[in-house]
């Protein structure tokens, strides 16, 4: 592992730790010594990564640092990739628009090595046999959950008797050929 990426990795698992990380851990989990790790939060506090704590305590990394997790591994990539990919198969267009918008940023901020594997990734996803969603907007019942409000609804129910009611969406689950939404 080159040592940026350690650095780097240091960092995360500071972040996301729900208390003090000792060098030892750290050490077992980037699988280096734990010599290196008392160098490698050195040189992070030495570039003023507001790193705190000490040898045998553990460390934290204080609140409110923010360094964006630009470096992705060709597993992350490809990840992000498929996950792009398997999107527009949901055949929600707000939804395949974000990812493609997203998939754009991440093609253009990534280093060259890894680009291949957003730009032109050698994955493939299958096309959906489901027809595209019409009467609904999924965006709008996205929002409704984020926002935690009813909203009306006019459904046709398996009898094909137009029903109205007002539902307060709680989650949305996506199949392939499917969206579900649960609510109350």
């Amino acid at each position: 592992m080159r040592r940026a990426d350690r650095l780097f990795d240091i960092i995360q698992s500071l972040r996301t730790a729900a208390r003090p990380m000792t060098a030892a851990a750290l050490a077992d989990k980037l699988e280096v010594t734990v010599r290196t790790i008392y160098r490698d939060i050195a040189a992070l506090q030495a570039s003023r990564v507001p790193i705190e704590g000490a040898p045998g305590l553990g460390y934290v990394l204080r609140r409110r640092f923010y360094l964006p997790p630009l470096m992705f591994t060709a597993d992350e990539a490809d990840a992000i990739a498929i996950g792009v990919r398997l999107l527009r198969r949901l055949r929600d267009p707000k939804l395949q628009s974000a990812a493609e918008s997203v998939l754009a940023k991440l093609a253009a901020v990534v280093p060259d090595p890894l680009q291949p594997h957003l730009v032109a990734a050698p994955v493939f996803v299958s096309e959906s046999s489901a027809p595209p969603v019409s009467g609904v907007d999924l965006g709008e019942l996205r929002s409704a959950i984020h926002e935690t409000r009813k909203i009306s609804i006019d459904y046709a129910d398996e009898g094909g008797r137009q029903t109205r009611r007002t539902i307060w969406p709680l989650a949305m689950a996506y199949y392939v050929d499917v969206t579900l939404i649960g609510a109350w």
